[in-house]
């Protein structure tokens, strides 16, 4: 490529070369007569083995080439400890450095959206979106013999879609020991959760192209080779935007003209787009580009000294975020544990099998976590239809707003998964001050665990993001305010209960998997209420699926994009990234993230059709 002319104007400037980005920025570049460019904080990271081998993920977390790496406020609810935030900082972005995981939300929760006041976001409306993303490959004999998959309906369309979805030849005994035992509590699926079902124990795509086993991600599967050959498409990175630009003197709405940026040796410069700017900066950073804008509350914006071009208090606002509590397990001499890769020996005998003919083979080629979705459950098993409104009508009087009655339907239903449970293969420890997500997950103990992770798919609390410092340097404040809203504590309680079924010694899971009288993490054993209490104000941490922070809904309701996602008082700003969504998808949000960049693409592309 030749030297880039930043005289001319862009059409497009989409600032942010992750997971959303840079699928907006392949599809405008469909058409060769438009003219876009990325702007990505990060480095391009697409050949680094650390990035593109499944089971390395470990070693990206923390580091300033990889991770923003953003730590919580204390958090009251959690022992006032502080929680770590692993973010992508390179093209791809956070799909980068997520663990692979591709799950798809329930038909119910998607059509929340369109109940909450975006009557044009629902299941249907999605659905062709993630079928347009991926490419699934149908589970290998090894996978089906052992886990059944009986609920997969390898007559649904495999898609041609960029991300490849997978599944691994590498399920073990400890795979199907869970599979067993949620079949054994009435929870073993009975459809395909593409079709927007979610409940019961399902084996997971992971995001890995099955003939390299490598991981598949944005940057790999929406900028390839060839499409970085085009000569419409420039890819910037190591640039940090600093501010959206805006030309006021229209009279009416401030339009976006373009951005201001900063390179990597300090220079600034500004860069004109003449049709859009998009913002794809992720949840926790979409919103400090509006607020450095001068898009956002009045208050903090004059505290930091911004000049205020759109007064909304609702940007950084209602952030949502999944919580998961994770409470490890030993596991019975013989089981397969992750822990082994702690010894140097080990790791390196799997990165000679992984590398020595090119093709990926063993264990860190692969992704063995399964999940199951559960309705509403406890210590006794599925709760019952009056467990649960009994509990929903003691907290009644604060579930005033749209979102809040939403969820509590959606906790009411008996086939909505209140609970996503997950089976990681490794131990985890929950330090009070995490210096990176490293330090949850590499092992520190001797011996041999397995984890059980809680989920609570639908949480009532909403915490905030926002600039810290008119330095665009600085990081955004991010308090997540997890279990603000006490009946989220209240359900994640009984969700915790409900892993002493999964663990019972006389069942499918505990009596095959774990050793008798083992040791688990923590000592506590939800028997009771307020002991499992107790383990979410130990145990819980994020799931990093940080959504919501501008989003999605009418103004007066506290929206920050409308359903076309156009910034509210600007004109030719919009936002494509998890930050619009209007409730938090169930389970793992990547596949969300994807089917929402390519359904806004294709809402960009008609908007410039009718002007």
């Amino acid at each position: 490529m030749g030297p880039i002319d930043f005289d001319q104007p862009f059409d497009y400037i989409v600032v942010g070369g992750g997971t959303a980005g840079l699928v907006v920025a392949n599809r405008l570049s469909e058409n060769s007569n438009v003219r876009v460019l990325v702007i990505e904080a990060g480095a391009d990271k697409t050949a680094d083995p650390l990035v593109l081998t499944p089971g390395l993920v470990a070693g990206l977390y923390g580091k300033d080439e990889y991770d923003w790496n953003f730590i919580s406020t204390p958090q009251p609810s959690l022992n006032n400890r502080y929680i770590n935030q692993a973010r992508g900082k390179m093209l791809g972005g956070s799909s980068a450095l997520n663990f692979l995981m591709l799950v798809y939300p329930s038909k119910g929760n998607i059509d929340a959206w369109a109940e909450v006041g975006n009557k044009s976001w629902n299941f249907e409306a999605l659905a062709p979106y993630f079928r347009k993303f991926a490419t699934v490959h149908a589970p290998p004999a090894p996978a089906k013999d052992l886990l059944g998959l009986n609920y997969v309906d390898e007559g649904k369309p495999a898609g041609d879609g960029p991300v490849h979805a997978s599944y691994s030849e590498g399920y073990n005994a400890t795979n199907k020991a869970w599979f067993d035992a949620f079949a054994e509590l009435g929870l073993e699926a009975k459809s395909d959760p593409r079709d927007g079902t979610a409940l019961g124990a399902v084996q997971n795509h992971a995001t890995i192209d099955p003939s390299t086993h490598t991981r598949s991600f944005s940057a790999s599967a929406y900028y390839t080779p060839e499409v970085a050959k085009r000569p419409n498409l420039v890819v910037l990175t190591e640039t940090l935007v600093t501010k959206v630009l805006f030309d006021a003197s229209s009279g009416s709405e401030p339009i976006a003209t373009g951005v201001e940026v900063l390179s990597k040796d300090g220079q600034r410069q500004r860069i004109s787009a003449s049709v859009e700017v998009i913002l794809a900066a992720g949840a926790l950073q979409t919103p400090q580009i509006l607020e450095l804008s001068g898009v956002g509350g009045r208050e903090l914006l004059e505290k930091l000294g911004i000049p205020v071009i759109v007064d909304n208090p609702n940007v950084g606002e209602h952030l949502q975020d999944h919580p998961i509590v994770c409470q490890s397990f030993e596991v019975a001499d013989g089981v397969p544990s992750a822990d082994v890769l702690r010894d140097p020996n080990v790791l390196q005998a799997l990165l000679g099998l992984y590398t020595a003919d090119g093709r990926g083979a063993g264990p860190l080629g692969e992704s063995i976590i399964s999940i199951a979705y559960s309705p509403l459950v406890d210590g006794s098993g599925v709760a019952s239809p009056h467990t649960a409104s009994k509990l929903l009508a003691e907290h009644e009087a604060s579930l005033t707003t749209p979102s809040a009655r939403a969820i509590r339907n959606l906790i009411s239903s008996p086939t909505e998964p209140t609970f996503q449970y997950l089976l990681f293969p490794s131990q985890i420890h929950i330090p009070s001050n995490p210096a990176s997500m490293a330090d949850y997950i590499i092992p520190v103990l001797p011996e041999n665990y397995i984890t059980v992770m809680t989920i609570l798919n639908q949480p009532f609390s909403r915490g905030s993001v926002h600039a810290s410092s008119a330095d665009p340097r600085a990081a955004p404040v991010w308090d997540p305010k997890y279990n603000d809203h006490p009946l989220d504590l209240e359900l994640l309680a009984r969700g915790v209960q409900f892993v002493e079924r999964l663990v019972d010694p006389n069942g499918a899971f505990g009596g095959k998997v774990l050793k008798k009288g083992g040791k688990r993490l923590p000592e506590l054993k939800a028997d009771e209420l307020e002991t499992a209490k107790e383990i979410v104000r130990q145990r819980q941490i994020s799931v990093f699926h940080v959504s919501g922070s501008c989003g999605m809904r009418p103004k007066e309701d506290g929206g920050v994009v409308d359903e076309r996602l156009r910034v509210y008082g600007v004109k030719g700003l919009r936002v494509v990234d998890a930050s619009v969504f209007p409730l938090e998808p169930v389970g793992n949000i990547q596949s969300v993230v994807y089917a929402v960049a390519e359904r806004a693409s294709d809402l960009i592309k008609e908007d410039r059709a009718q002007k």
